[in-house]
């Protein structure tokens, strides 16, 4: 039997955060994700910001976590190499109500210690993003709302883990956990069992599933769908901040904002569902967001769409972010309720999580060579002609264009294929370098990025998948 220290369940934001934080000490950690990628279900289908916590609900979990995340985020993402860019986001009051809620949103923020937030006039606003409403009646400016690369993030917070000696076992099912004497002693899986001392659930929409296999399951998970419009770069219409609208009980509400590579995000919509796995995307939603996004960027030209995409957020009932762990259970951690925040939280959670363990008697014994910085894939388009000119020098394949939406080269795909925990799919390969994310969605590219798979892997390519085991793109050759 296979043997480890700590076993993590899932590899999202929160778990490898989990795990990256736990390599800090002499510890042997094991994560395991029924995903072929690391980056989870809802970490890599979001709207990619990092929250200040300015509406969370106050002196909850969640609020301390999301406002002690937000800071973090300078360091950390120059530290794993990840693109991060702080924009701002604005809340524009269209109405006379909204207006009128101003006041209690800057007193929350407050309450929750986000003391940077500013009322702006109509006019301040429109200056600041002259395709808003021209009716906004005025506004609020929370300066350190953030945008991020979920992919990348994700990525490297698992590369960085794994450098740290954490390992990983992807397109892995945790189907049972075995306890004795009101000790957690091991985790069955589709790949053998493993002996351990602790389980860190981190399984985000499943994780009420794992928690009924010790008998935890005091709540369910509710898949929560979120459908979002991705527009062309060089949409007619664009903003420069992240634009909020006024947020309700059940959702922050549909919003427009630049994502990190420069394209509009636009959504999404809150739709709660009983199925854990539809991530389709329907003409009702999809026309919701068109009408409540026009009440706040009126010329917002959605006709310039390159995609329509849905992820599903982990809603727990009863709601709340919760971190649990129970004095009849020695080595069992259950988080639940991680929602739209998760991403946010996730390195605060890292921390969180091992801190209370060490509380709870975790002999953890911090190392001395932690690797605190991972270093990314160099991106062709980004660099200086000069730049260029030396990386096609120092490997002939930056010299190939594979992906010309996106300007892709050979040598990025081979970089993410041969990188610790490396792609294996085609969808792996896009969230690491953005080939087949343009216009054309690898209409052009896809046949090269699955050779190059083939030859890398040393596979044939009808073996090559899309994501997951089934989705072979490749059935067989229609000629001799």
């Amino acid at each position: 039997m296979r043997k480890t220290d700590v076993v993590v369940i899932g590899a999202g934001a929160v778990g490898c955060a989990v795990a990256r934080e736990l390599t800090k000490y002499k510890v042997n950690v094991l994560v395991i994700d029924k995903n072929e990628d690391v980056g989870g279900d809802a970490s890599k289908s979001n709207s990619a910001i990092i929250h200040t916590g300015y509406d969370a609900a106050p002196e909850t979990l969640e609020s301390q976590l999301v406002v002690a995340a937000n800071p973090m985020y300078d360091a950390l993402t120059r530290d794993l190499d990840v693109p991060f860019k702080r924009i701002g986001a604005i809340l524009p009051a269209i109405t006379d109500e909204q207006f009128a809620q101003l006041p209690a949103i800057k007193e929350k923020a407050f309450r929750n210690r986000v003391y940077d937030v500013e009322y702006l006039s109509g006019a301040q606003l429109l200056e600041m993003e002259p395709n808003l409403n021209p009716a906004v009646k005025g506004g609020l400016y929370i300066p350190r709302e953030s945008i991020i690369d979920p992919f990348i993030y994700v990525q490297a917070l698992a590369e960085n883990a794994y450098d740290n000696g954490a390992e990983f076992m992807l397109g892995t099912k945790v189907v049972g956990i075995t306890t004795e004497n009101g000790k957690v002693r091991s985790v069955q899986t589709t790949d053998g069992d493993v002996e351990t001392k602790y389980v860190i659930n981190c399984a985000g929409l499943y994780c009420d599933d794992i928690a009924a296999m010790v008998g935890k399951a005091e709540y369910e998970v509710v898949a929560r769908k979120g459908q979002f419009y991705i527009l062309d770069k060089n949409t007619s219409c664009q903003v420069r901040h992240i634009v909020l609208p006024i947020p309700t009980k059940i959702t922050k509400g549909k919003l427009m904002c630049p994502t990190i590579h420069g394209n509009m995000l636009v959504g999404p919509t809150a739709e709660d569902q009983p199925s854990k796995t539809d991530k389709s995307t329907n003409a009702e939603g999809l026309e919701s967001i068109a009408r409540d996004v026009r009440n706040l960027v009126p010329n917002v030209n959605l006709r310039e769409t390159i995609t329509q995409y849905s992820g599903l957020r982990p809603n727990r009932k009863p709601e709340g972010l919760h971190f649990d762990m129970y004095d009849d259970l020695e080595g069992y951690v259950n988080l639940s309720g991680v929602r739209s925040t998760g991403l946010t939280l996730s390195v605060s959670m890292g921390k969180y999580v091992v801190q209370q363990m060490l509380y709870r008697g975790a002999d953890f014994e911090l190392k001395q060579d932690f690797i605190r910085k991972r270093k990314g894939i160099v991106k062709f388009c980004e660099q200086t002609p000069e730049k260029q000119d030396e990386l096609i020098r120092e490997d002939p394949r930056y010299g190939n264009i594979v992906c010309r939406c996106e300007t892709v080269t050979e040598a990025e795909i081979v970089q993410a294929i041969r990188r610790p925990l490396g792609a294996r799919s085609v969808d792996a390969v896009k969230r690491r370098v953005g080939a087949g994310m343009g216009r054309c969605h690898g209409g052009f590219c896809g046949p090269k990025v699955i050779e190059i798979l083939s030859r890398e892997l040393g596979v044939a390519s009808e073996a090559i998948c899309k994501n997951d085991p089934g989705s072979n793109m490749v059935t067989g050759k229609n000629r001799s």
